[in-house]
């Protein structure tokens, strides 16, 4: 058996809104990693830990949760007008590929201050005090997303007094606008892809449920929680430990994919588990979070649960959120629905870890909807930075 020293590759530890990630430059990445391929990905899936038969992540940098199995890639900008690239994977905990379907809203507040202190912003247009506004490319989808990042003495601003339910400690604000969050890059489409606020999805061996599908910051599916039988303000427990009903939802999940024109076949979804999303809304109601604060129903527009690489997120996606907010502003959807209907241009829902207000634009031209843009505010904070350790037979 081989006995040659690890690989030693640069990386950064961070915390970005209610994720975690291993982020990397481009350049510190061997040769067979800076491209896209079998290389990159089986590196980065040893850099987690996966495949894990025992859901743990123990030889790996991985959390083995969704919100904590997931690997970041930052490179100077190849389109004008941007700063950076940012390139994200979601890497399963059990599979041994990378998901690089789609984006994460959370660390996508952690790119910014990522590139700031690595050297990947013209330093012209870094203030020593003040917020840098960090251009980002969304390189898995297309998208511009701009970082709004607070500096002090030169330097990334990290602590403050911004509370995000689902975060033990406050941080810093950090804003984040995504720019025409609608329409998925490579897969395209119209906002509403099937032409329809509310579709009839058929989904083999369930049913049919009323569902809103959507492609805004996220591929999402939306269905009513009292179609599943539930009220919208389950925690994590009341959902991960059904197994017929997380069965119901990625079956759901699978149903919406093909109707949304993102696979062929279910078949194809387990190889696509990071997209489409699927959630579930509900009017609001009081409840209490997995953190024993109560939300009062009056102190929210409604309620929602998504899943995320087939479980309950302790709190909810970024990209999700951004769906939330966009579908909201519709009315005729489900969120919007939930929501209590009308035009809204902001929305604050609750989730398992307590309450996010998000906003969206959209606009109704030659009868189709358009998003613009959806802002939201999160925070983030580098956990540790040095170097990771990979067996050479990986690379």
């Amino acid at each position: 058996m081989s006995s040659l020293p690890q690989l030693r590759i640069p990386a950064t530890y961070m915390r970005g809104g209610t994720s975690k990630g291993v982020f990397f430059k481009l350049e510190d990445l061997p040769d067979s990693a800076r491209v896209p391929g079998p290389a990159r990905d089986a590196l980065l899936v040893r850099v987690i830990g996966s495949p894990d038969p025992y859901g743990k992540h123990t030889d790996g940098m991985g959390g083995a949760t969704s919100s904590t199995s997931k690997v970041v890639i930052i490179s100077k900008a190849t389109v004008p007008d941007h700063d950076v690239d940012y390139l994200y994977g979601q890497v399963p905990i059990d599979g041994d590929f990378i998901d690089w379907s789609g984006n994460c809203g959370n660390l996508s507040s952690a790119v910014g201050p990522f590139a700031i202190s690595n050297g990947l912003v013209d330093p012209g247009r870094v203030p020593r005090d003040g917020t840098a506004m960090v251009r980002i490319w969304q390189a898995n989808i297309g998208k511009t997303i701009v970082a709004h990042v607070p500096m002090a003495n030169g330097e990334v601003q990290e602590t403050g007094d911004f509370e995000l339910d689902g975060v033990t400690f406050p941080a810093a604000e950090i804003a984040l606008e995504f720019l025409d969050p609608a329409d998925e890059g490579e897969d395209g489409g119209a906002m509403f892809p099937t032409g329809n606020l509310i579709d009839d999805l058929e989904v083999a061996n369930v049913g049919t449920f009323k569902a809103t599908l959507i492609n805004a910051g996220v591929p999402m599916v939306f269905v009513e929680a009292s179609a599943l039988g539930r009220d919208g303000t389950e925690l994590q427990a009341a959902i991960n430990e059904d197994p017929a009903l997380l069965a119901t939802l990625e079956a759901i999940r699978a149903a919406g994919a093909v109707r949304m024109g993102l696979i062929r076949d279910v078949a194809e979804a387990a190889r696509r588990p990071l997209t489409p999303k699927v959630a579930f809304v509900a009017p609001s109601k009081d409840y209490v979070s997995s953190s024993g604060k109560h939300v009062r129903a009056t102190d929210i527009d409604l309620l929602a649960r998504a899943i995320s690489m087939g479980k309950l997120h302790h709190a909810m996606m970024g990209t999700a959120s951004v769906a939330i907010a966009t579908a909201a502003a519709v009315p005729g959807t489900l969120v919007n629905a939930a929501a209590g209907g009308g035009t809204r241009g902001v929305v604050r829902f609750g989730h398992p870890s307590g309450t996010l207000r998000v906003g969206a634009d959209v606009k109704h031209v030659d009868g189709q909807w358009i998003a613009t843009r959806a802002v939201m505010s999160r925070s983030a904070r580098v956990l540790m930075e040095g170097a990771v350790r990979v067996p050479r037979e990986q690379v």
